[in-house]
């Protein structure tokens, strides 16, 4: 059986964390969190890691290559997953490129790239009302918070083309309760 592996994709505020949570649960799938993979490889001091730390030291992006090498380490430490949820990576057509070459070698394609969908005003909304009572700074100042939506629909546009050409791209409205936006998803994944 083919492992299950699924880019999450939404705007700051869509209820990517809560939604993946639940999916990583119910398709025991594990989690791909570029920064968590970033913050673990630097503490090991592994050699992905020292570079990495070199690269942000410096204030420079890290390189796809590091980051898809980080990627391919944390796949191989879990032959047995029944898949991957990749959060935070690609956030580029390069990147996406060349994580579809790394798991065409392992034969194991991206499944899917789910997309929550929610209007600009709910997301404000939504992260005012975290920023209330989260503390975050970033969700207090609803420039700020337009400013983060602006930059993750520029970005993003080429990657929903990207995937869209693969026929892996689906949109899911991501407003409703938690509980309907799953459904949502499960039903997307069949």
């Amino acid at each position: 059986m083919s492992k299950l592996n699924i880019v999450l994709f939404g705007p700051p505020g869509a209820g990517k964390g809560t939604q993946s949570e639940f999916l990583i649960k119910h398709y025991k799938l594990v989690h791909l969190s570029t920064g968590d993979l970033l913050r673990a490889e630097i503490k090991a001091e592994s050699e992905l890691g020292l570079q990495a730390k070199d690269l942000m030291d410096r204030g420079e992006l890290v390189a796809d290559a590091i980051v898809i090498g980080m990627i391919r380490n944390k796949m191989e430490a879990h032959l047995d997953a029944k898949g991957f949820i990749f959060d935070g990576f690609p956030r580029t057509r390069a990147q996406a490129e060349a994580l579809d070459a790394m798991l065409e070698v392992k034969e194991e394609p991206i499944t899917a790239m789910l997309a929550l969908e929610v209007p600009e005003a709910e997301l404000v909304k939504r992260l005012l009302d975290r920023g209330a009572t989260s503390g975050r700074t970033d969700d207090k100042d609803e420039a700020v918070i337009q400013n983060r939506i602006r930059e993750y629909m520029e970005k993003t546009a080429p990657l929903k083309e990207y995937y869209s050409a693969q026929g892996k791209y689906k949109a899911i409205d991501g407003v409703g309760s938690i509980e309907d936006i799953t459904q949502r998803l499960m039903k997307a994944l069949g």
